[in-house]
């Protein structure tokens, strides 16, 4: 009984030390873990990429697979260590980042079933996001709440303005087919819609072109009108953001920051009473 409890306790040790590593950012090893991660994050993206290029994958294709299984075997026992040490596993594996790990090494062993599929891989691009916590940048993500919260007040504008945008391209689109006809490429009202869209989004890919001088007075007219078109959007979910930071009264004060004792996570929420990774209970009143 006393030999099962040291090995129980060791492991707990052994768990904690993994866990700090892992998922802290303040010791050095955790620091170092993170600079490792996000290296070869970016070259198993940077591999994907290189694969895709005919001529190089030609010449170098065995060293390419290669790199993608060693880097896919590191992603493998990470996301294991990841699972073995959290006191919430499936809190982990059912969250956004642990669905992205387990995408991310899927398309290798997947090719043996499924050719191919290895293509997949570039996936592995998502896990470019933990760039904002191995950087220290979460509290900037705070932001993305304001943004959400700003374009699902604006939703109802922007679908009007969306309708309104759809029903001048039909319209404009019809008039085009009238005006050039097929001789112009405008073979059908449908192709003319496709126009008129491709031109008062400013895209103009130049695959159809109206030959006629009142055809170029309409797209001259549709061109210009593509530029305060654009802006409208962007003029509705700014002045919803202006409008909820000027209803916030005490925005928070990301500056201040705790560490939990337990796993040296940083706290940026102030009124936390518990640590959201490790569930350790933080002392409210030290801040640094």
């Amino acid at each position: 009984m006393v030999a099962r409890r040291k090995l129980k306790s060791k492991w707990d040790i052994l768990q904690q030390k993994i866990y700090i590593i892992i998922y802290g950012s303040n010791t050095f090893a955790g620091k170092l873990f993170d600079l490792a991660l996000l290296f070869v994050i970016l070259l198993s993206v940077f591999l994907v990429m290189l694969e895709s290029v005919e001529s190089y994958d030609t010449r170098h294709h065995m060293l390419l697979v290669v790199g993608e299984w060693i880097i896919t075997v590191f992603f493998s026992m990470e996301y294991a260590l990841r699972i073995l040490c959290n006191r919430k596993p499936f809190k982990y594996i059912f969250s956004f980042y642990g669905i992205v790990d387990l995408i991310s090494i899927l398309p290798m062993y997947l090719a043996f079933f499924i050719p191919g599929s290895r293509v997949l891989s570039v996936v592995r691009a998502l896990r470019l996001l933990r760039l904002f916590g191995i950087l220290n940048l979460m509290p900037y993500t705070g932001q993305e709440s304001h943004l959400k919260l700003a374009i699902k007040a604006s939703k109802t504008k922007i679908i009007v303005f969306v309708y309104f945008v759809l029903v001048v391209s039909i319209l404009l689109g019809a008039l085009m087919y009238v005006v050039e006809g097929k001789e112009s490429a405008f073979s059908s009202i449908p192709k003319s819609i496709y126009w008129c869209i491709v031109t008062l989004t400013t895209v103009g890919y130049g695959d159809i072109a109206p030959q006629t001088a009142l055809g170029q007075v309409i797209a001259s007219f549709i061109m210009i009108m593509g530029y305060g078109i654009i802006a409208v959007p962007t003029g509705i979910v700014t002045a919803e953001f202006s409008s909820l930071k000027r209803r916030n009264n005490n925005p928070p004060d990301f500056k201040q920051k705790r560490n939990c004792p337990s796993c040296t996570t940083i706290i940026f929420d102030q009124d936390a009473n518990y640590c959201y990774n490790c569930g350790q209970k933080l002392d409210n009143a030290f801040y640094k």
